[in-house]
Formats: structure tokens, C-alpha cells, sequence
């Protein structure tokens, strides 16, 4: 079983993060670079998400249709995706064809073809990601709790507006993929069965060269955290809400991850208990912790009929007080048990460390390992948990609804 995560920094900045997991005959890769949302210019927003579409139509001397079949002769599992603070490539793949994989993304990420005449093609696409969004009301309700809950641009979510999509020139991608898509603040994670120094003098070939970009800072506007109804003709109300949290960086956070979990980590939590089954109020409820760099916070959700909206309301937000007085020995010993759980299944998937090791690097400037973390939650307590709870009560909620009519939010008990 691995216990070390391997790391070295080149002089351009991208940092290589490598897990050795001998027992695995696979290998997978995540590439975050600093393209996220968060930079989106005003007026363009949704180009980090149309540059991440463009970049993937053709690259070094590879048409968009050759980018692809090469890469399924070499079995890579692909995805790419943008977050509030990062653009990312990825795949997973039998280990042998690691590096032929890695040279296709190297030439993805710093030569791309960026095709005017293929512009129209992922337009329509990002048009089609947004209506998806659009279509979703529960996700809907939560990308509005979320740019309530986080300043401007930390808040943001990446598909822009169809506006904002409709004005982008291939001029707008080009300057925001030599902006964004560079060196500095990159990290390249890679899990499975490898080999360190050989991997680390390829990813010299193919990235040591590459120049750093000096980025812009961001400005914060603070965002109003009154109640905000969404009007929506349906039958069916979507309520969110969220309030401030420690971030994954603090020393508290397993403790605040614990006090989160006694709330809707399975199926004997308090929210599924009291807000579902007890009372028959939704047809889902959670609450989940959610941790940019600097700052977090937990999100809720619940999903119910018009007519008993306002109740699901009042028992959901009375169960956020309640986590006040703390939680008890039963319930922490079952979170413990949920939580090792999802590590063994970590321990089996290449892909799953990857992404792991990225965000850790990124939120925490170093990686645990899953011994680590064990161990973090080995060592969590009741009086811990509690003692963080007394210091940090559920409190300042932010509420956001979507349905036909608004609800009337209530005042928090003490």
C-alpha cells in the first residue's frame, strides 16, 4: 500500500505530484492549470469554459478528429472540466501508455489549434452545457447559493450566460488561453503504477521549457445575503441553503467535516431522518461541505412539493440549529465508519488519487496520505466536534428558493 506522494517543482512552477500504487496495472493523470472561471473578464462570462471546448479541437499536428482517435487507440479515459479556480485535463489508462498520453496533453495545453472556422461548433456546444444548467432547477438554486454565499469572482459558476457566449470572438479565446493556460500555479498529478524518475525526466521534455504568465489580481464584490426567491412555474419548491464554514486549510476542519457528516452522511443522518422519513417532508435533502483556498462554507438542499415547502423550511433550518448542542458517541462512531470506507475504495481507483492530490497541493500546499487522513478521523471526538460546534455554531444563513411562490425564512433560535 503507498504511503508517500512524491513531489518536485520545476523553475517554471507547474508541480509534479506523483502516488506510486504498485498493486494497479493502471495509470491516471489530472492536469489543473489556472484557467478557472474566477477570470472570466466582465462581459465574457463563460470564455473559460468555451477555451477549455476550443483547446480540445485539434493540437500540434493532430486534427480535432486525429486529438481523439488517438487517444482512444491508447484507451485513455478523458475528461476535461472548469471550476471556479482551475481548468483540468485528465485520463486514465493502462500504465504503459502513460506517456504517450502525457505527450498528447502537452501539446493540448500549450499548442492548441484554436480553429476559427470550428468556433460556431463550440459555441453551440457551451450553449447546450448552459441550457443543461438552466434545465436543472436544483442545480440552478445551488449555483445561486453559492455566488450568494462567496464574494464575487470566488462565487461564480462557469457557463456564462448565453450574452456573454454569443459576443466571444476567437480573438476573446486566443488572449485568454495565452493568459490563463501556463506554468504558474499548474499542477500535474499522476497516480498508479509508475515509476518516479523516469516520469519526472518526461514531464521535463514536455513541460520544462514552457514559459510562466504574471496573472492579474481579482477584485471581491461582496454579494447581498437577503433571502432570494427564484419564481418558477412547478408543483415542486427547490430550497438551498448555506452558511460559512472553516476551509479545508484550517486545523479544524475534520472536526468541521465530522458535525457535517452527522447531518447527511447516509441514511441514518439527521437530515434524512428528521426531514424525510420522520416527517415524509422531501423526496431529497443533504448538506455537504463545500472549501475554496481561503475560505468555505456547507451547503443544504432540499428538494419538496409547493405545499409543504415551508415546513421542509422550518424542520431543515431547525436541524442546522440543533447541530449547535453537538453531536453523540452513536453518531460519530457510524460517520467513522462511512468515512474509512470511501478511503479503501480511494485506495482502489488511480483516478480518484489523482484528483485527491491535485486539490490537496492546491488547497494545502502539500498531500496527505490516506494513512494520513485515516488517522485524522482515527483521532476525531466527540468533545473535539463539539468544542469546534462552540466555536463555530451553524449560524448567518443564506437561503435561496425556486418555485411558484416564496417562503417565509425563520428567525434563527438560539
Amino acid at each position: 500500500m503507498s504511503t508517500t506522494v512524491l513531489t518536485h517543482q520545476f523553475d517554471n512552477g507547474l508541480v509534479l505530484l506523483a502516488e506510486p500504487m504498485e498493486w494497479l496495472e493502471s495509470a491516471a493523470f489530472a492536469l489543473l492549470l489556472p484557467g478557472g472561471s474566477c477570470n472570466d473578464p466582465t462581459g465574457l462570462e463563460g470564455i473559460s469554459n468555451f477555451t477549455c471546448e476550443m483547446v480540445q479541437r485539434g493540437c500540434g499536428g493532430r486534427s480535432s478528429r486525429q486529438f481523439v482517435d488517438e487517444l482512444e487507440k491508447l484507451g485513455v479515459d478523458r475528461g476535461a472540466a472548469v471550476s471556479n479556480a482551475h481548468a483540468s485535463y485528465g485520463g486514465a489508462m493502462l500504465a504503459n501508455n502513460l506517456f504517450l498520453a502525457l505527450e498528447i496533453y502537452a501539446d493540448l495545453v500549450r499548442c492548441p489549434h484554436l480553429p476559427e472556422e470550428q468556433l460556431h461548433d463550440g459555441r453551440q456546444v457551451c450553449f447546450q452545457e448552459l441550457r443543461a444548467v438552466e434545465d436543472d432547477v436544483a442545480q440552478k438554486v445551488m449555483n445561486v447559493l453559492r455566488q450568494k454565499i462567496y464574494p464575487d469572482p470566488w462565487g461564480r459558476v462557469c457557463h456564462g450566460s448565453e450574452e456573454a457566449l454569443e459576443r466571444i470572438t476567437i480573438g476573446d479565446i486566443r488572449n485568454h488561453f495565452q493568459a490563463t493556460y501556463h506554468p504558474r500555479g499548474a499542477i500535474l498529478a499522476v497516480a498508479g503504477k509508475i515509476q518516479w524518475e523516469p516520469l519526472v525526466d518526461h514531464v521535463a521534455k514536455l513541460f520544462g521549457d514552457w514559459q510562466p504568465v504574471l496573472g492579474e489580481p481579482l477584485n471581491e464584490t461582496v454579494n447581498s445575503s437577503e433571502y432570494q426567491h427564484l419564481d418558477y412555474p412547478s408543483s415542486q419548491t427547490h430550497i438551498g441553503v448555506a452558511f460559512d464554514c472553516v476551509p479545508y486549510s484550517h486545523p479544524d476542519y475534520y472536526q468541521a467535516r465530522a458535525s457535517v457528516g452527522v447531518l447527511s452522511d447516509g441514511m441514518s443522518s439527521r437530515l434524512f431522518t428528521e426531514v424525510r422519513e420522520k416527517r415524509g417532508l422531501c423526496y431529497s435533502v443533504y448538506a455537504t461541505m463545500n472549501s475554496l483556498k481561503d475560505r468555505g462554507a456547507v451547503l443544504c438542499y432540499s428538494g419538496t412539493s409547493t405545499t409543504r415547502a415551508q415546513e421542509t423550511l422550518d424542520v431543515l433550518m431547525a436541524e442546522l440549529v440543533r447541530l449547535r448542542k453537538g453531536v453523540a458517541e452513536d453518531e460519530l462512531d457510524r460517520l467513522k465508519a462511512r468515512i474509512k470506507s470511501t478511503l479503501i475504495m480511494q485506495q482502489e481507483s488511480s483516478r480518484s488519487r489523482t484528483s485527491s492530490i491535485a486539490a490537496d497541493w492546491y488547497l494545502l500546499g502539500q498531500v496527505q496520505t490516506l494513512q494520513d487522513i485515516s488517522q485524522r478521523v482515527d483521532d476525531l471526538s466527540c468533545e473535539s466536534i463539539n468544542t469546534y460546534l462552540a466555536a463555530h455554531p451553524p449560524a448567518d444563513f443564506v437561503t435561496v428558493t425556486l418555485g411558484s411562490q416564496p417562503l417565509e425564512v425563520p428567525i434563527e433560535v438560539s
